[in-house]
Order: C-alpha cells, then structure tokens, then sequence
C-alpha cells in the first residue's frame, strides 16, 4: 500500500505543480503586460510593475489552486489509465473506495495550503499591493462615497450614534479626508468633525490631525446657533478599532477568514448590510475543500479506457469543468447578494453539486464499465 501511495503522490504532486507553475507564469505575465502603461507616471519604472505583478502572485495561486488540481489528477489518472498501469493495480487489490480513499487524503493536504495561502499570503500580498499603488498615486482613493463606519455613543439624552466616513488612505496607512457625524438619541444631527488625515491605534483610539469641528445645538430649547471650533488634533475612544477599520477601507480579499467573520459580527451589531461580507466569509472558509472535490471529479477518468479519448481531450474537460467551477462559483455569490439567499447555502451550492457529480459518474464507471 505504500508504493501504491507513493506512486500515486509523487505522479499527481508533479502533475499539480507543473500545471500550478504554468498558470502562475501566464497570469504574471499579463498582469505585467497590463501594467506597462503606467511606466513613467509619477515615479513608476519597469521593477515597480515587477513588483506589483508578485504581489498578485499569490491570490492567482488561491484562485487557481482548486483548477491545477483538477487538471493535475485528470492527467496522472488518465495516463495511468492509457498506459494500462491502473488496471494493474486494480487487478492487484486496489478497489473503487481505496482509490477515493487515497485521492481524498491528497485532497485534504491541498485544501490545507490553500487555506494557508487564502489566509496568509493572500492578505498580506494584498495590502502590500494597495500600499504600493497609494504611493505613486498620492494615496488610495476609496470608490464611490468612500468607505462609512458606524458606531454607538453616549450622549447627555441617552445613546446616540456615530458615523464615520473615510475618503481614502494613503502609502502608510494613514486615513486621508476623514468626517465624523454625531447623533443623539433622537437621531438629530449634534456635530460634524471633518480631518485632513487621522489614524487609528489597535486599541480603538482615533487622532484627527488638522481638525474643524461644527457643533449643532443638541435640543430645540437651546439658542439656534451653530458654534465652530478649529484645532490641530482630537483623540477619541472608539469601539472602531484598527481591524474594523482596515475591513472597510481595504478590499475583502485582503482579510482573513477571521478577519471576515469579526467584521460581519460588527457590521451586524450596528445593523448594517452584511450579506456580502458573510457570502465572502463562507466563500472563504469553504473554498479549500473545493480541492478534495476536484480530486473526487478526477478519479472517474482513471476508469475511462484509452479507447474513450486521448489524455488531450480529457484535459480539456477537465479544463472546462473547472471555468465552470468558477464560473458558478461566483455566479452563485452575485445571486446571493441579490435574491439575499442564506450565505453559507449559497457558498456550498457549487460544490456540493460538483461533488454530486463526481460521485454519480464515479459510481456508474465502477459498476457498469
């Protein structure tokens, strides 16, 4: 059993790696070929592209992980296959279950470094990548309105809320073009704090920098005026911490599964919108199990004799069963954002369809071929 384990590791590992290393080279090259438009805008040379095309490197390689190894184990057991060397060891003891017991075991130590990748490498390339492009830009601007955050605060008539709006965030971090708007209880507009930068301290204390504050009155009894106060700082304590901040300001995929989870839990305390964020944090959270069922779609090819096509044409299904993967994968999340499906249905729906598949063409092979 153990030659056999090691036959079938060492053949599907390389298979996997070669086909991984293709895809990475080809993806690297058009993010460089992308981005050589912008050598000689503001400082930018050829090695600064470079650079940026290495950072992606690494959400490339969890995207595509899942299809390497669907490709990867389609080639190996289908040359397996042509070569006769899996009928021999099927004529040696090796039955249907065995064989999925082996694959499944791989399958799980891919779906571990992807989830290694997705959750380590991935975020920090990420924001390295964001950091960079803020340097020769003078600074991230933030889509559309920028990014709001909101929070709860005491106020003299009871508790009142607070909410944040940052326009951007520049090479170190430091938030750009900050406005603070306080409510009372009764939802009226008390003040609002505009800053030309501010950052944010891991334990939820903000400090402003070039500060204009403009106070309303706070109840209709008192004198209608509107009193403006200038400083050159304010800090103030926030349940918004370092964390929250970086999940708003940031891309998603920039975070974590944790990270995910915690700022779905936030955004569910302030009663905001969460259903992108918990579709992302299930995406995520499921998506390394999608290598142990793209291992389970290979295996029915090992039963596929050479007269049933060549390794090309079986390659090629099995290139398009993973665009078709991905494709409902992301297909299915869009859908759930707008019909508000259950998150965690929506990011197991592709999967569980593709692992129904394999098991039912798995099975037919195995008993009527």
């Amino acid at each position: 059993m153990k030659t056999i384990r090691r036959l079938f590791y060492r053949d599907i590992l390389a298979s996997v790696g070669f086909v991984a290393i293709a895809f990475l080279a080809l993806f690297y090259f058009l993010d460089f070929v992308d981005g050589l438009d912008s050598i000689g805008r503001r400082g930018r040379m050829a090695w600064h592209v470079a650079l940026s095309g290495l950072y992606e490197l690494p959400g490339h390689l969890y995207d595509l992980l899942p299809i390497a190894v669907l490709i990867g184990t389609i080639y190996s057991m289908a040359r397996m296959a042509q070569a006769s060397e899996f009928t021999i060891l099927r004529t040696g003891g090796l039955g249907p279950w065995r064989a999925l017991r082996l694959l499944a075991t791989l399958g799980l130590a891919f779906g571990a470094l992807n989830f290694i990748v997705g959750d380590y490498l991935v975020p920090e390339s990420e924001r390295a990548s964001v950091l960079l492009g803020a340097r020769f830009d003078g600074g991230r601007r933030i889509d559309g309105a920028g990014a709001w955050l909101k929070d709860r605060i005491s106020t003299p008539q009871g508790e009142g809320s607070m909410s944040i709006n940052v326009a951007g965030i520049d090479a170190s971090g430091v938030l750009q073009h900050v406005r603070r708007f306080e409510f009372d209880a009764d939802g009226r507009l008390t003040s609002r704090t505009t800053a030309r930068e501010a950052t944010v301290g891991a334990d939820g204390t903000w400090t402003l920098r070039d500060v204009s504050i403009t106070h309303w009155p706070a109840a209709r009894g008192d004198t209608p005026t509107v009193r403006i106060e200038n400083l050159p700082s304010l800090s103030f304590r926030s349940k918004l911490n370092a964390g929250v901040v970086a999940a708003a300001v940031l891309p998603l995929s920039s975070m974590t599964t944790l990270e995910l989870w915690r700022y779905s839990v936030h955004l569910d305390d302030q009663a905001q919108a969460t259903q992108q964020v918990k579709i992302r944090f299930w995406q995520k959270a499921l998506y390394p199990l999608s290598c142990l069922v793209m291992v389970a779609l290979a295996l029915p090819f090992a039963y596929l004799q050479a007269r049933a096509g060549s390794i090309s044409l079986k390659v090629f299904g099995g290139i398009m069963l993973g665009i078709a993967f991905v494709l409902l994968n992301n297909l299915a999340g869009h859908i759930g954002m707008l019909s508000d499906w259950t998150p965690w249905m929506v990011a197991t729906a592709p999967s569980l369809l593709f692992l129904l598949l394999s098991m039912a063409a798995f099975t037919w092979l195995v008993r009527y071929r």
